[in-house]
């Protein structure tokens, strides 16, 4: 374990002394960006459509019998901002995005490629892992953005067709803008940052 947890170290160190070199990688880092984006797009878009109208779902009909339907927008909006986007999207960036890096640096190590990158005097620090760690930083906040939209839109769709809540788009959103702040979401940003970051650490070092 410890010595693991050195290399994570000692490679999170090394990284950043290459952050100088991104620019020379930016074809790399774009390259992993879009890969990001394609692979998870769609079950990013899927999975918080559903996660917001489970949300609603088992929120609203209980706020509404208790005469709380003015705040079924609010409580749906400020759990998928601060709570469930933020440690979905960590999820999957660690277990879809992060076992398939692992999968391919683990195939190059095996096959002798990263022996072959030192051999041209190509630092694979460089090549590889500088341009996936910052694929991530800059992918992983667009998509926790993107999955709290998706979210409400799904919270909003089912508080509005349910026969329980029958809460109108207008009247969801005004009620979620009251409550949510711009902090929440950027709170919940931050907060994505931790398992993928992690995850993506313990797979680099492969390398």
């Amino acid at each position: 374990m410890f010595h693991n947890s050195g290399e994570i170290i000692l490679l999170f160190w090394r990284t950043l002394l290459a952050l100088p070199q991104t620019w020379r990688q930016r074809q790399k880092v774009m390259e992993q960006f879009f890969e990001i984006g394609n692979a998870s797009l769609l079950m990013v878009s899927v999975l918080s459509f559903f996660i917001g109208a489970v949300l609603a779902l088992q929120t609203g009909p209980l706020l509404v019998e208790h005469s709380m339907a003015s705040v079924v927008g609010g409580v749906v909006g400020i759990a998928i901002a601060k709570e469930m986007a933020p440690v979905m999207m960590a999820i999957l960036i660690a277990g879809r995005i992060g076992s398939a890096m692992a999968a391919e640096i683990g195939s190059m190590r095996v096959y002798q490629e990263i022996d072959a990158l030192r051999t041209m005097n190509i630092n694979p620090i460089h090549y590889l892992v500088l341009p996936r760690i910052l694929a991530i930083a800059f992918a992983l906040p667009m998509l926790v953005v993107f999955s709290v939209l998706v979210g409400w839109f799904g919270g909003a769709v089912v508080a509005n067709y349910n026969h329980l809540m029958d809460i109108p788009f207008r009247v969801f959103f005004a009620d979620l803008k009251d409550i949510v702040e711009l902090q929440d979401v950027v709170n919940g940003v931050f907060k994505s940052f931790a398992s993928p970051s992690s995850s993506a650490w313990c797979h680099a070092t492969k390398v």
